[in-house]
């Protein structure tokens, strides 16, 4: 069995897999964000530190973004075809980044999550829950990227994996018109 498709079969589960993680990081970090903005960092469910409104923005933004990524893969997964790569392999690399970035394992405002961890304080069952979800989100969307970029190493996969033949233009509205040609004499 080639290294591509059972990339292809291993993508439908892990979309889903990301949807929920990432979906469980909007409604965690929406809510924490909720009871940060009216005062209420004393919430036993909450806590936190100086860091935790920066990873409470990030994990938000994360979130959405991870969000528009699944639904660009799942339009991928359904049609194959190397136009729907490039968009669902572009917005899962940015997808992973900010991630990435909610994590802490790049930028200049230093490890967000990693910071929250490091810095201590009350940290509330929500809060911690959410840290866990971002790692998941970041670990599962990185095998999401390795299993996208499969093409690589096989091109029954990649962007060459429409076996076009001979015609150029391969499924593109305008190769497919016929050309009309004009027999009458002058």
């Amino acid at each position: 069995m080639a290294v591509g498709r059972r990339g292809r079969d291993l993508i439908g589960p892990l979309l889903v897999a990301n949807l929920v993680a990432y979906l469980i990081v909007l409604g965690l970090a929406g809510w924490s964000l909720d009871k940060y903005i009216n005062g209420e960092q004393n919430h036993p469910h909450l806590g936190g530190n100086p860091s935790t409104s920066f990873m409470l923005i990030f994990a938000l933004m994360a979130g959405v973004v991870g969000v528009c990524s699944v639904l660009s893969g799942l339009v991928h997964l359904r049609a194959w075809r190397s136009e729907s790569l490039a968009g669902a392999s572009s917005s899962a690399v940015i997808s992973w980044a900010i991630t990435a970035l909610a994590f802490g394992l790049v930028g200049y405002l230093g490890s967000l999550v990693c910071k929250e961890i490091i810095l201590g304080g009350h940290r509330g069952k929500r809060l911690r829950t959410l840290e866990t979800f971002i790692f998941i989100s970041l670990m599962t969307q990185l095998l999401y990227l390795v299993l996208l970029h499969a093409g690589v190493f096989d091109g029954s996969y990649g962007p060459g994996y429409r076996s076009s033949g001979d015609d150029h233009g391969g499924g593109i509205a305008m190769g497919q018109e016929s050309q009309k040609t004009d027999t009458s004499v002058a």
